[in-house]
């Protein structure tokens, strides 16, 4: 292969998807290339009972609204799989599955060239539309567990019989971590688990699903530009709930007064301990804070706007937890899960628009490189951008910015074209 194209789009989730439905209403030649296949991470790094957080009604991709009979349920992973290979069948992108984009490059004369497994390719302009989570997060204290310990990533998790017998440390409460732990508890297997920082918030409140009074109060429209701290934004931490059965709130304090065993933070590993902080009484009390703080903010909108929903007692915590720091025998541990997230590896890409994090500086997706955009990062402009919520609005954001370029790079062309009588050359193109 060794073609050119207007765009190409790299990554067919449904980021990659959402920006090949505009540009392909556009008329605006592209193609794109996903290294596995459509659903790649949905499929394979979800473990079986895993459900969509938000609700169905919020899965609301570019020309495929969410039409089934249970918009206020959440998806189970295969089903989330089965949409998105329905999403790609409903308008044909040119998409080339099993194609992996290894280097990414810009010219001087402003042409992007990548290297990929079918071979080389050139084109005008790139969206990297490949997420923020490409290679597991373990920390290297995980090389000082027993060798007969068994160390998973939550990325490998799949099953509670996926493990051998014995107790279950599960290191991470962002969202994976907690809800792959209650899918431990859900069995009866004796689970520990390392509480972080990360915030939680109710499933439900005053009758309705909280992400569904968030949406009525505007926080899904609410740009990142909006906030104080633009980085400390697009760093946090999911809040912690499911939607498993239906959907419900993760209270650790109610699994921990069922028996399973809260630590705060794991600190270090020695010879025969794993030691953890003394945090977990703030850890639980901050992300009830959040929690209760969301309760607060819908409170307010509900009596400014009159609207009518019913009373609802507020939450009051079933468990405390002893003070002080806390150790764990690894001789008595069977298993390691490591929900500790994922690092960014965008090494591929030879174009200097990095900070010295490794995250790329962009204004809603359109780096400082001309031609070159992101797409499915989150909070790349509002709390939806990574999540299938906010996927349409900035996927039509850089459909514009993209076809203002291409008509742009086509008049400097045609200017110098015009200039030049003496060769002849093909006939430029450009549909908006």
């Amino acid at each position: 292969m060794s073609t050119h194209h207007t765009v190409v789009i790299v990554g067919g989730g449904q980021a990659g998807l959402a920006m090949s439905w505009h540009l392909k209403r556009l008329g605006v030649d592209h193609v794109v290339f996903e290294r596995d296949r459509v659903g790649h991470e949905w499929r394979d790094r979800r473990w079986d009972s895993f459900c969509l957080v938000t609700p169905n009604w919020q899965v609301d991709l570019p020309g495929f609204p969410y039409t089934g009979d249970d918009p206020d349920g959440f998806m189970p992973g295969a089903e989330v799989v089965t949409h998105l290979e329905a999403y790609a069948a409903s308008f044909a992108p040119p998409l080339r599955e099993g194609v992996t984009v290894t280097r990414l490059r810009r010219t001087p004369d402003g042409v992007f060239h990548l290297e990929t497994s079918a071979g080389p390719c050139t084109a005008g302009q790139v969206v990297v539309a490949t997420g923020p989570y490409h290679a597991p997060a373990v920390p290297r204290l995980a090389e000082r567990l027993p060798a007969g310990v068994v160390q998973l990533h939550s990325s490998q998790y799949r099953r509670p019989e996926q493990l051998p017998d014995g107790d279950v440390l599960v290191v991470g409460t962002g969202q994976s971590g907690c809800q792959i732990a209650e899918d431990l508890h859900l069995t009866g297997r004796r689970v520990h688990l390392a509480v972080g920082s990360a915030p939680r918030a109710a499933r439900r409140y005053r009758g309705r699903d909280t992400l569904a009074w968030l949406d009525a109060m505007g926080h899904y429209a609410k740009g990142v530009d909006e906030f104080g701290d633009v980085d400390e934004v697009r760093l946090r931490a999911n809040h912690y709930m499911t939607g498993r059965d239906g959907g419900r709130d993760i209270d650790l304090r109610a699994f921990a007064a069922q028996g399973m065993q809260l630590y705060g933070r794991l600190r270090d590993i020695t010879a025969g301990s794993l030691g953890f902080a003394g945090d977990l009484a703030a850890n639980l009390d901050n992300a009830d804070a959040v929690a209760e703080g969301i309760k607060d903010a819908i409170d307010r909108w509900i009596a400014a706007n009159g609207v009518d929903a019913p009373a609802e007692d507020r939450y009051v915590p079933v468990w405390q937890p002893p003070a002080g720091e806390r150790t764990l025998d690894p001789a008595r541990l069977a298993a390691v899960i490591w929900a500790t997230g994922f690092h960014r590896d965008h090494r591929w890409i030879q174009v200097p628009v990095f900070d010295g994090r490794g995250y790329p500086t962009h204004d809603r997706g359109v780096t400082s490189c001309p031609g070159l955009y992101f797409l499915g990062l989150p909070w790349q402009w509002t709390w939806g951008s990574g999540r299938f919520a906010g996927i349409a609005r900035d996927a039509a954001h850089l459909a514009g910015r993209i076809t203002a370029a291409g008509r742009a790079r086509m008049a400097e062309e045609v200017s110098w074209l015009a200039g030049t009588a003496t060769e002849t050359f093909p006939r430029l193109e450009w549909a908006a």
